[in-house]
């Protein structure tokens, strides 16, 4: 990790502000399928609703103004528009062969948000998004075959180092491993983007962020976060951390765990509470933005954003918070 990149330059000096939830955001605009095949799709046979990273070519417009809005709100750091935008999740949609297409659209949209954002005093910056996927490693998704497994360690790493080196391709100033739930999953997506570096000759901060599925405290694959933490921390990562799944109370134990161990920076980015029965959030900026405070009050991140439920509004609370307190001091690995 370069010790005078721009985001370790400004998270010396204050907490960074990620970006909250884009599928939030996308579900105000009430998209039907129309909305989301636009032109270029209309013949296509198969649903495309509900495919939010396909937007990046048929409603980019939406997308970049989700992106701009974000950077309105104090944020410094926007996730691209491709969390399921590998091939393994977009062969459901017969579309793996648009995987390119999409992951370079929507770092482009990404980057000209934050290229309009920037001033010399408060640059903006994009990190590449890339998810779980819809398959795991680690558990068979057969109860009556345990050894069973829907993918292979070199297909995940296949789909992910073409997203890894479209997004490159595309501007991102970071990469973002997230919503991790099994880690093996995760080390397929690390050694793919190491594989894009070397092919791209390009090479840019790894941010990674795990997901405690409940209250066990442990990931969906078994681990604890110590473990989790442990697993990775082999890695040359500019910071890892936990989102989703739980809301911002809730997570507070275990981003203890990761600030008291991790030697990168630590990010949080929670839930906007727990689903309620119609599978929304609840809960408002302001309260959002007391829960997080004391993550600041304790000095336990460097990064803040949000997840699913947040928006615009609870990412500019979170800011103003943020900006009374000094972040978690910096481990000296870095």
């Amino acid at each position: 990790m370069d010790p005078n990149h721009p985001l370790l330059e400004i998270a010396r000096r204050r907490v960074l502000i990620l970006d909250g939830a884009m599928g939030s955001m996308l579900q105000t605009y009430r998209l039907d399928e129309d909305g989301y095949r636009g032109e270029r799709f209309a013949d296509w046979p198969q649903s495309l609703r509900g495919n939010n990273d396909l937007l990046n070519l048929t409603q980019p417009e939406i997308v970049e103004s989700i992106h701009a809005s974000y950077f309105e709100a104090g944020a410094d750091l926007v996730e691209t528009n491709t969390f399921n935008a590998q091939s393994i999740s977009m062969a459901d949609y017969g579309m793996a062969h648009l995987v390119k297409e999409i992951n370079r659209a929507g770092a482009e949209l990404a980057r000209k948000a934050a290229n309009a954002a920037s001033t010399p005093d408060r640059p903006r910056f994009v990190a590449g998004a890339i998810g779980p996927t819809n398959r795991t490693l680690s558990l068979s998704p057969d109860v009556n075959r345990p050894g069973y497994r829907a993918t292979t360690f070199e297909e995940l790493v296949s789909a992910y180092k073409e997203q890894a080196e479209a997004l490159l391709e595309g501007g991102v100033d970071a990469l973002l491993v997230e919503t991790v739930f099994d880690t093996l999953n995760a080390k397929a997506a690390l050694y793919a983007v190491e594989e894009a570096f070397a092919a791209t000759g390009q090479t840019v901060p790894i941010l990674v962020s795990g997901t405690i599925t409940d209250a066990s405290g442990r990931t969906l694959s078994g681990q604890t976060t110590e473990a989790f933490l442990i697993s990775l921390s082999h890695l040359p990562l500019l910071s890892i951390g936990l989102n989703c799944a739980l809301g911002a109370k809730d997570l507070r134990p275990y981003l203890q765990t990761l600030a008291a161990e991790a030697p990168f920076l630590v990010s949080a980015y929670p839930n906007a509470g727990l689903p309620n029965a119609l599978g929304g959030y609840d809960e408002t900026p302001e309260q959002m933005a007391d829960a997080v405070e004391e993550y600041l009050q304790l000095g336990l991140v460097n990064i803040l954003g949000g997840c699913c439920g947040t928006t615009p509004e609870h990412i500019r609370a979170f800011a103003a918070k943020a900006a009374r307190y000094e972040p978690r001091p910096l481990p000296a690995a870095l």
